[in-house]
């Protein structure tokens, strides 16, 4: 298992990427743009999620297939994004032919980043709704990381958080592709070190080639986590998309779903907790044939690592700016 050529989840083949931001208020979105329909379901395992239209994507349910996924700041305003990037989707002539109709498929999940530094007195609405049409005509195969788009104001246990990409190939051809937004409840470092907890997953120094910590400091086991006294539900989260081009069915992507939340527990002490909003969507573009049985343990496998690894690059590339409340793991 090697790394994709740009470690971008758009080194997928059919996906592009686009962020927005508003640097004001501290929050923006990130859309992921399928080039054609393709394939999604969706897993939540933390106790605080927010999400739009994540119901049509169980296995049981009618709509099989995705046009674009947002990931959004703003908290339960950020779901406007999903109304944004539909009218860029529309505008495009995708969506879901219903009758002389089309209803372009975008879900989505949001984050809490309303506690940042940034300015939220936005007026009547929030920025949103535009950020996520923004977003759709800005997608490309390549784009920025850390303090942009869903993750221009996240954060974590001390340390700015940020948006995340990594990519891998497997062994037995295809490829796949991690896009996050972290902004969890819990540390991405060994205790009060600068290591990252994803070390051993790292590629070619990606986020900084420190390793791990030798010996692990005695507070390694430590709960480190944001906003410890005056931690509220909801205030925490880290959203996700994990994407391959192999072919999988619905059911398959909710298992992969799963899967790559393994990645989150590799890559943040402690994850899934009550206060989080964890969730991951699945996606396929079925351009490659579909895995053999015996694959599977490895495309679950490069899920998680690929999962950990995107995590850490968003807290690795997150960038300074007026009004933090706190550093940038650079700076830290």
């Amino acid at each position: 298992m090697s790394g994709g050529k740009n470690n971008l989840i758009t080194d997928v083949e059919g996906l592009a990427v686009g962020n927005a931001s508003d640097g004001k208020a501290k929050t923006g979105v990130t859309v992921l743009v399928c080039g054609r329909p393709a394939t999604a379901s969706c897993h939540v395992m933390g106790g605080a999620p927010g999400s739009r239209d994540t119901d049509l994507l169980s296995p049981e349910n009618t709509v099989g297939e995705v046009d674009a996924v947002f990931l959004s700041g703003g908290s339960a305003f950020g779901i406007d994004a999903g109304a944004g990037a539909m009218a860029a989707m529309k505008e495009m002539g995708r969506g879901f032919q219903v009758a002389d109709q089309r209803i372009p498929i975008v879900p989505g999940a949001i984050l809490f980043d309303m506690i940042n530094g940034g300015n939220k007195d936005w007026g009547q609405y929030p920025p949103h709704r535009e950020l996520g049409y923004q977003a759709v005509r800005a997608a490309g195969k390549t784009f920025d990381l850390g303090s942009h788009g869903a993750g221009a104001g996240a954060l974590v246990a001390g340390l700015k958080g940020g948006l995340g990409s990594a990519s891998g190939d497997l062994s037995g051809g295809g490829t796949i592709g991690a896009l996050v937004a972290v902004n969890a409840l819990g540390n991405p470092c060994v205790g009060n070190t600068k290591h990252f907890w994803a070390a051993p997953f790292e590629q070619e120094s990606e986020f900084g080639g420190l390793g791990l910590p030798h010996p692990l400091p005695p507070d390694a086991k430590g709960l480190k986590i944001k906003f410890r006294d005056k931690v509220a539900a909801g205030t925490n989260t880290t959203i996700a998309v994990i994407a391959t081009d192999v072919t999988l069915t619905k059911a398959e992507c909710k298992r992969l779903a799963i899967a790559a939340h393994d990645g989150f527990a590799r890559a943040l002490w402690p994850a899934h907790t009550p206060l989080d909003g964890d969730m991951i969507f699945a996606v396929s573009t079925g351009a490659k044939p579909a895995p053999a049985m015996e694959d599977w343990i490895d495309l679950c496998a490069l899920a998680s690592s690929t999962m950990a690894r995107a995590i850490a690059r968003g807290i690795y590339e997150a960038s300074p700016h007026e009004n933090d409340i706190f550093p940038c793991w650079k700076d830290s």
